[in-house]
C-alpha cells in the first residue's frame, strides 16, 4: 500500500514539475508597443530635413521631448484612447507650449491589443484613421505646411509612418 501512495505522489510531483514555465522576465527585444515615427521633410525640394531645437509635448502633459538637429523623431501614442494631440514648438522647449511657433497635429488611430506572453504581458499596435488620421490645427502662422501619412499602420518602428513638410 505505502509503494502506491510512493508512486502516486512521484507522479503528482513530476507533473507539477513538468507544468513550470520560464522565468516571467520579459526578454529584451521582444516585440512592444511600437511608437508613432515621425519625419520632417523641407517643403519646396521635398528633401529631408532637420529640423533644430523641437519641444514635441503631447496636450495634458507638463513636458515632453526635445530635439534637435534632427530629421526623425518618434513619439509615444496614448493605448487608452483613440486620440493623441501633440504640439510641435519650433524654437522652443519641450516645456513651452505658450511659443508663437507652436503648431498642434490631432492623431486619429484605431488600437488593437496583442498578447505577448505571461511575462510581457499586451503590446498595442495602432491603424491611423484613413481620412484624419493626422490633422493639422492651422492658423495665421503655421510653421508646419503640410502632413502626410506614409505608413498607418503602426506595428512597429522599421519605417516613416507621418512626414512633416515645413
Amino acid at each position: 500500500m505505502k509503494k502506491y501512495i510512493l508512486l502516486t505522489l512521484s507522479i503528482v510531483l513530476s507533473a507539477s514539475f513538468w507544468n513550470c514555465e520560464k522565468d516571467d522576465i520579459c526578454a529584451e527585444g521582444t516585440p512592444t508597443t511600437p511608437n508613432l515615427v515621425i519625419e520632417f521633410y523641407d517643403t519646396t525640394t521635398g528633401e529631408v530635413k532637420n529640423v533644430t531645437n523641437l519641444g514635441v509635448i503631447a496636450t495634458g502633459q507638463e513636458s515632453g521631448f526635445s530635439y534637435s538637429n534632427v530629421s526623425k523623431i518618434i513619439f509615444p501614442l496614448k493605448t487608452f484612447q483613440d486620440t493623441t494631440v501633440i504640439q510641435f514648438v519650433q524654437n522652443g522647449t519641450d516645456e513651452d507650449t505658450t511659443n508663437d511657433n507652436s503648431d498642434e497635429i490631432t492623431f486619429n488611430y484605431m488600437r488593437l491589443e496583442t498578447y505577448v506572453s505571461r511575462a510581457c504581458g499586451f503590446k498595442t499596435t495602432f491603424e491611423l484613421d484613413s481620412t484624419e488620421g493626422a490633422v493639422l490645427t492651422t492658423d495665421t502662422d503655421n510653421w508646419i505646411q503640410n502632413i502626410t501619412i506614409a505608413q498607418p499602420s503602426i506595428i512597429d518602428e522599421n519605417e516613416t509612418h507621418i512626414k512633416i513638410y515645413f
